[in-house]
């Protein structure tokens, strides 16, 4: 039998690694992972995006545009009939009515197929036959992305590291306290488990009203139809002296080890490792404006997401014998309409250095990673305001809360990025010298033109850096 297996492993290997070739040398087809932290507008991303692709009056930066070589993109079904389809119409409705409003966050996978007609290039062009590129565009949670990283951590440390972690915030003082009085060698008692796990999924949901990033387990704010099940109701809490059997903290870890084998694997073996290219949408202003410890988990949970990834180059061989690398990963700011274009440089910079720990081990592994700010809508137009006698850069736009147009000015980031790095990893409270401000802008209302998708900020250069050698 286990001979057996290892041949129709080998076989089905064998089958996949003919496809890829066959993709390669005929129509191709890449799988493009979209996710995005706490608000970080990863709905918007993809809907603009399509629009764009669809309509590319406003894709200058995307070379194969440029150049002429895309003949036409159509929406095509998805090959995963088992997945939902992504709402790209309701969506793009939703952006575009007579009052824009912003779509609902993902809540769960979809999937959506855009087909390229690519005209050939190079010596030879004039013989070839225009090809097809398929690109399959697999939007998920930013939470299922984190949940990653417990598959190589214990029940014992990733309590202790959580418990830590949350006594600094106290939005979680409730929960750890209750957490920390426990005694997990006394016998199972399943009350006491459901108190814990309600008392835990409360800090999860507070903390992603707050925005923080790394609210894991992902599962426990979007449980779909395992609502209620045991895999889904446990917590951290400290490991007792003595463990045994029929024990409070055995039952936690044994509910644990399942969300892992359950719930994070399956989605990991059926979708995430079989991503060609990825993009991780972060909402780094939103980090600044809420002080030093965001921007530090924020640097923190991206070192951790890039560690989920499988970085590195894809060959035939790949498929045949370890799945599908990530080729290109790209961290994007997001939300740069809320600065005026001035301070855009000092937001990238930001970025990139948030990402310069992990990315340098991306790097090595053969990846392309890149740190880019962008706005996949502009909801904002650029003013200037003065204070004190100083004409300062801003942005004016539509506030939600109000629908009232308002000027925003939210303080100059420092073009030197370790002005906000240092004082962050060093645990500071506070900005010393500075205060940054953001409103929430609504979507702005459209009028556009024939062939002109939504207007955004650098949503080209985006997908060109993504899929542009494929094209």
């Amino acid at each position: 039998m286990a001979l057996f297996g290892l041949a129709d492993g080998i076989s089905r290997g064998i089958e996949g690694a003919g496809a890829s070739l066959s993709e390669a040398f005929l129509d191709g087809s890449l799988r493009l992972g979209v996710t995005g932290l706490s608000r970080a507008g990863k709905t918007v991303f993809i809907t603009a995006l399509v629009a764009n692709l669809l309509q590319r009056g406003r894709m200058p930066q995307l070379k194969a545009h440029a150049e002429g070589r895309i003949e036409a993109v159509y929406l095509q079904p998805q090959p995963d009939v088992t997945l939902p389809r992504f709402d790209y119409e309701g969506h793009m409705a939703a952006l575009t009515g007579d009052v824009p409003r912003w779509p609902a966050s993902t809540r769960a996978i979809s999937e959506l197929r855009l087909s390229f007609r690519i005209r050939p290039s190079g010596l030879f062009a004039g013989w070839r036959s225009p090809r097809t590129l398929h690109l399959d565009i697999v939007d998920y949670p930013g939470e299922w992305l984190l949940d990653l990283g417990l598959l190589d951590q214990s029940y014992d440390a990733w309590s202790e590291a959580t418990l830590t972690r949350l006594a600094k915030r106290p939005e979680a003082a409730d929960f750890v306290a209750r957490a920390r009085a426990e005694d997990g060698a006394l016998r199972l008692d399943e009350d006491c488990i459901r108190a814990l796990s309600d008392a835990f999924t409360a800090y999860l949901a507070a903390a992603r009203d707050l925005g923080r990033v790394d609210v894991t387990p992902g599962r426990f704010l979007l449980p779909g139809d395992l609502a209620g099940s045991p895999v889904l109701t446990f917590a951290p809490m400290p490991k007792p002296a003595m463990t045994p059997r029929a024990s409070l903290w055995r039952e936690m870890e044994r509910r644990f080890e399942a969300y892992k084998a359950r719930v994070v694997s399956p989605f990991f073996r059926d979708h995430f490792a079989k991503i060609d290219r990825q993009i991780v949408l972060m909402d780094v202003l939103g980090a600044i404006h809420q002080g030093p410890r965001a921007v530090e988990d924020l640097r923190r949970t991206m070192a951790e997401v890039l560690g989920s990834f499988r970085p590195g180059r894809n060959t035939w061989l790949t498929g045949l014998f370890g799945g599908k690398r990530v080729e290109r990963i790209l961290f994007a700011a997001t939300k740069a309409d809320h600065l005026h274009h001035e301070q855009h440089p000092a937001l990238t910079a930001i970025t990139a250095a948030l990402l310069a720990e992990a990315k340098s081990r991306a790097d090595f592994s053969g990846a392309r990673t890149e740190a880019l700010s962008l706005a996949s809508l502009r909801a904002t137009v650029e003013e200037t305001v003065t204070r004190d006698g100083e004409v300062l850069p801003a942005v004016k736009g539509i506030l939600s809360a109000t629908g009232k147009p308002a000027v925003m000015y939210p303080g100059a980031l420092p073009s030197d990025p370790a002005r906000l790095l240092a004082p962050a990893r060093g645990g500071a409270e506070g900005w010393l010298d500075a205060d940054y401000q953001l409103m929430t802008f609504a979507p702005a209302r459209l009028t556009l033109k024939p062939g002109e998708g939504p207007p955004h900020i650098r949503l080209d250069r985006a997908i060109d850096f993504l899929i542009g050698d494929r094209l």
